[in-house]
């Protein structure tokens, strides 16, 4: 007989990285180009997507526009990499993780893991908190 695992508690995981995303958001809406008296379209539209991007959480293409999304932040607005937040590279994923070194990526593979090992055994688990131990910040 097989043992189904529970998922794990995914709302925590979330809340967190759109936490993130939006404090992304206001961040850049303070930088150029988009401060400027005369912003282009193309970057106020740009900065309306993001925005949308945190209230569509639901949406089935989600992670797929984050994607887009973020790779748009690499190619045009390379200045604003220093405020994005490595996590959301690799809590979109995809193309994304393009952008993250190999040690990086195990770090957050690590850590997704004792996220499911937790789960499995119905221990609660703090993301920010396992996040903190595991790079080093406590």
């Amino acid at each position: 007989m097989s043992v189904i695992k529970p998922a794990p508690d995914n709302t925590q995981y979330l809340e967190y990285h759109l936490r993130l995303l939006r404090d992304f958001v206001q961040q850049a809406q303070q930088q150029p180009p988009f401060v400027l008296d005369e912003c282009e379209t193309e970057h106020t539209e740009f900065i309306e997507r993001l925005e949308r991007l945190c209230r569509s959480s639901k949406q089935d293409n989600f992670l797929f526009e984050g994607q887009e999304v973020l790779s748009r932040v690499v190619a045009a607005y390379p200045h604003l990499m220093p405020l994005l937040h490595r996590d959301l590279l690799w809590f979109f994923g995809g193309d994304c993780l393009h952008y993250m070194p190999d040690d990086e990526i195990a770090r957050f593979q690590a850590l997704d893991e004792r996220r499911h090992e937790a789960a499995a055994k119905g221990e609660t688990f703090s993301y920010e908190s396992e996040r903190a131990k595991l790079f080093g910040l406590h």
